[in-house]
């Protein structure tokens, strides 16, 4: 089951019962841009314990369009990546 950002704000809401809904949403869009920001300018982004995100630059190719053939100019683009933490890679593959 995915989660969105909704029902992530409505489980910190419950975990924190103290804050206010629009300050946690606040929270999150903050962080979430920064996140964005800091890929944009293609430097990595670390959560220890989660994981790392960052950008690669993939080169420009010509590919081929599957359903006529023709070929195509697909221009450089740079992809987000992400590798886990060996602690999240634990947790989800219940090793100690």
């Amino acid at each position: 089951m995915p989660i969105v950002k909704s029902k992530l704000i409505k489980q910190l809401s419950k975990n924190y019962p103290n804050f206010l809904k629009k300050d946690l949403e606040k929270f999150i869009n903050i962080i979430l841009k920064e996140i964005k920001f800091t890929l944009k300018r293609g430097e990595r982004v670390e959560l220890r314990g989660f994981g790392v995100f960052y950008t690669k630059i993939q080169k420009a190719r010509i590919s081929r369009n599957p359903k006529t053939g023709e070929k195509v100019n697909t221009p450089k683009k740079r992809t987000i990546n992400f590798k886990m933490a060996k602690d999240l890679f634990k947790k989800i593959n219940n090793e100690k």
